[in-house]
């Protein structure tokens, strides 16, 4: 058989760079902020991501995506979601490289910067498994609510060990924490919940309907209920000290835009036996140290969507010819491309401050995180699905198309920005912020003025943020510019303070001083496309 055509002017798949290593702005960021002793073995973690091998892992976990089995074949009921080999191949990589709760227990001093970097290399293979591994990284300053609890819970949560038997936690090497919050009445409004927990000697039993609860094979959920005092914060283990299964149906899975590897299910508290997490009608105080902690990770897990994405943009476009030059060579091309990467380098800087407040976690750090984390969430999260976007644009009909990988990065794109609170509730959460805990704009007016006197433009952004912080015409209605703003000039300050000028002069003039309506690929002429790329090209070893 005679060949109809040759196959050329294609680009080859990316396999074998490393996904720290590569990433400047991501060492950089380990550098300055005390992780420079785990570098090496961060690269080591970058070099498995970039792998074949864990590539086709995930693209596996996405094809041959989990499956319910609510009874065994003699009718009795189980409960079991069954994963593909690929998932746990995923999973124990990330507890491996202590991803989750590790850094809880860790004594370095840059733990939490460490785990940060980690979290954005792994998840840019595939996003999915790294909710269970973020929800079992924030249950451990939740259940610090609870001395017993805690003492009870952590040291198998904390342990390096990835353990999927379907037994009690006596009997396992490692633990995984998930959650179950929202109900289909209320969502984000956990008030509204209608779940029940009724006393029962040392426990409670709880009853009702969650919507949503994310990998139902975990060990242990932290959930809400309403307790005879209001709504209180529950551990609930999936099995029970006697080897039993706890009372936690699962009703369905749900069939998800993107995510596909991690199973969200609809679950029935059928009288599930629950120990109270804090103070009866406090849930949402107790909760509050997971939800911050998540929120994090919703802010590196988009960082890495979006360097995933900007990396298969710039490999592709390298290796591919079109009107006569190489594509990334092509005026405009470079302009979109380096857009995207200012995007990408601006949330690596503020995610890894972010996670650095974490290990210093200081009164005036914690104001800091109270008041950037919602803005980061919101701001962050929405970018990334613009830039995901426009970097499957970059490689045309290929990237439309499923063997790409492109369109996974797209669909996952959006998660981030609903869990834990949609845009608009972050955005009120900051208002929450500044009118109820004057130490938060204080805080965020200390971390900017490290900035102030580089460049005027900065200057004047800071000062009408803060006047209007402090004195808003209409703070529910401004919540999503405050939110934004707050957001970019965080990432503004500390790209002034550590960047290369092109990424700093670029970012500034494009988000800082002219902060309209804009599509990428509209950097003033004159802007150093080159160096900005340069500090995201992949480069296969």
């Amino acid at each position: 058989m005679s060949a109809t055509h040759d196959v050329f002017n294609v680009s080859k798949p990316l396999s074998g760079h490393n996904v720290v290593s590569d990433d400047a702005a991501l060492v950089d960021a380990v550098r300055r902020h005390g992780g420079d002793s785990a570098l090496d073995d961060l690269a080591k973690l970058g070099g498995q991501a970039g792998s074949a091998q864990a590539r086709g892992w995930g693209e596996q976990a996405n094809t041959r995506i989990p499956q319910l089995r609510t009874h065994d074949r003699f009718g009795h009921r189980i409960d079991t979601v069954d994963y593909d080999a690929s998932y746990h191949a995923l999973m124990d990589a990330a507890v491996t490289h202590g991803l989750h709760a590790a850094a809880w227990s860790d004594p370095h001093p840059a733990a939490h910067v460490i785990r940060a970097a980690g979290f954005i290399a792994w998840s840019q293979v595939e996003a999915g498994h790294m909710c269970p591994i973020s929800m079992t990284y924030a249950a451990v300053p939740a259940l610090r609510a609870d001395t017993a609890l805690f003492e009870a819970w952590t040291p198998g949560l904390t342990a390096r060990h990835y353990d999927p038997h379907h037994v009690t936690s006596s009997q396992k090497s490692g633990l995984i924490a998930g959650m179950a919050m929202t109900e289909k009445q209320g969502g984000s409004d956990v008030r509204a919940n209608t779940t029940t927990a009724v006393p029962d000697g040392d426990a409670y039993r709880l009853s009702g309907h969650k919507w949503f609860c994310s990998a139902p094979m975990s060990d242990v959920f932290l959930t809400l209920a309403h307790a005879p005092g209001g709504l209180t914060c529950f551990v609930v283990p999936r099995w029970l000290p006697d080897g039993t299964r706890n009372a936690i149906d699962i009703q369905r899975l749900k069939d998800k835009l993107g995510n596909r590897s991690n199973a969200s299910a609809e679950i029935e508290y059928d009288s599930a036996v629950g120990y109270r997490l804090g103070e009866e009608g406090r849930g949402v105080r107790t909760i509050v140290e997971m939800v911050s902690a998540t929120r994090l990770d919703c802010v590196l897990g988009s960082t890495a969507i979006m360097r995933a994405a900007l990396t298969e943009a710039i490999w592709h476009t390298s290796h591919r010819q079109a009107f006569g030059t190489t594509l990334i060579d092509a005026p405009l091309m470079r302009s979109v491309l380096a857009d995207l990467a200012l995007d990408v380098e601006a949330a690596t800087a503020l995610g890894m401050r972010l996670a650095a407040a974490v290990d210093t976690d200081t009164e005036s750090e914690r104001a800091l995180r109270r008041i950037a984390l919602p803005a980061a969430k919101l701001t962050v999260t929405k970018r990334a699905i613009i830039v995901t976007g426009e970097a499957l644009e970059c490689l045309g009909g290929n990237g439309y198309v499923e063997e790409s990988g492109m369109p996974r990065l797209y669909r996952e794109a959006p998660v981030n920005s609903v869990w834990e609170g949609s845009g608009n509730v972050n955005a009120l959460d900051l208002i929450r912020a500044m009118t109820r805990e004057d130490d938060t704009i204080s805080a965020l007016s200390d971390e900017l003025d490290r900035a102030v006197g580089v460049d005027h433009r900065f200057d004047d952004a800071r000062r009408e943020l803060l006047d209007t912080l402090r004195n808003p015409t209409d703070a529910h209605l401004q919540a999503r510019w405050l939110a934004e703003r707050t957001a970019v000039l965080l990432q503004a300050a500390l790209l002034l303070r550590y960047a290369p000028a092109a990424v700093t002069d670029a970012f500034i003039a494009t988000r800082v001083a002219d902060y309209g309506a804009r599509l990428p690929g509209t950097l003033p002429v004159g802007t150093d496309m080159t160096a900005i790329i340069d500090r995201s090209t992949p480069v296969p070893h």
